[in-house]
């Protein structure tokens, strides 16, 4: 793997849990991949005049080691794969004193026209570097708690969550600072948007819902470990959005968590999430086990065929 990106991770970046936000990896991950595309004989693909560009068509995470304020941090990367006009990157950010995997990264993406984002062929000088950039998916990196099947067609949309009994845990507007140089929402917010509603969803973090419930002080907080994010259309500044979310399954300690973020007045999807979820003692920095009520009540909840 070469390197790709390089910097620290700011106090501003870090939430309530005391590290970085699952937001600003994928932040950085865009710039690193950026950076990847330009090693493999691309003109910059993110600027405003870019005659292509590359867009993430499946992304899937795996958060390895916590990353704290000032934290110096970098990622290094390659291709798994590449055909006509696509590739998979394998991308994993590292802490720069120990090398020790903060994260993980394997983000399917499409070359693409910035005006219509329709996939075409990379220029001839793509391939050759391209198999200079050939990298393997180390195993720290490979899916543990997620499927990464095929990818299928989704059946998301509102009369679908309305059907299922999904949780409304998110509402608002796509903002003009979330967009890219063409005008469609940056990476990042795939997660973000998802970060700034989670905690509503009582059913799948009864304990820490609990604790806000009357008036917080507490000393607990829910932890993303592994995520596949499957973008099916690209939002734009002012475009609304609604989260509907459920429990797919729970464990003594992780639960499988399922988001569709729908457009309010079509019902179509945006984007599509499913993610691996702890409760963590912010003190001890450790997962917390379920009690067996809460094991019981997680259990109840779950919600049958539910997929992202």
């Amino acid at each position: 793997m070469i390197e790709l990106w390089r910097g620290t991770v700011n106090a501003w970046e870090c939430d309530e849990l005391g590290h970085m936000n699952v937001r600003f990896y994928l932040a950085k991950a865009a710039q690193a991949v950026a950076n990847l595309a330009e090693e493999a004989g691309l003109n910059p693909v993110h600027r405003a005049d870019a005659l292509a560009t590359l867009i993430a068509r499946d992304i899937h995470i795996r958060f390895l080691a916590e990353a704290h304020p000032g934290a110096p941090v970098y990622i290094e990367g390659g291709l798994l794969d590449h055909d006509a006009s696509g590739a998979t990157a394998m991308l994993v950010m590292r802490h720069s004193g120990s090398g020790v995997p903060a994260a993980s990264f394997r983000i399917v993406l499409g070359h693409a026209s910035p005006q219509d984002g329709r996939d075409f062929a990379w220029p001839r000088r793509f391939a050759s570097r391209a198999d200079r950039l050939a990298v393997d998916c180390p195993d720290y990196a490979a899916p543990r708690g997620i499927m990464l099947d095929a990818r299928p067609g989704t059946d998301a949309s509102l009369a679908r969550a309305d059907a299922l009994g999904l949780q409304q845990i998110g509402r608002g507007r796509f903002c003009m600072e979330e967009m890219d140089a063409f005008g469609r929402m940056r990476l990042e917010f795939l997660l973000g948007r998802i970060s700034d509603s989670v905690t509503n969803l009582a059913a799948a973090f009864p304990e820490e819902y609990a604790m806000h419930a009357q008036g917080g002080g507490g000393n607990v907080g829910s932890a993303l470990l592994e995520c596949r994010i499957r973008p099916w259309r690209w939002a734009r500044a002012g475009d609304g959005f609604v989260v509907r979310s459920g429990l797919k399954s729970a464990g003594p300690k992780v639960r499988n968590l399922v988001h569709w973020v729908l457009e309010p007045q079509t019902g179509r999807p945006w984007w599509t999430m499913e993610g691996v979820a702890a409760p963590m003692d912010l003190g001890a920095r450790k997962l917390l086990p379920a009690s067996p009520e809460i094991r019981e009540a997680l259990e109840a909840a779950c919600i049958d065929g539910l997929e992202a």
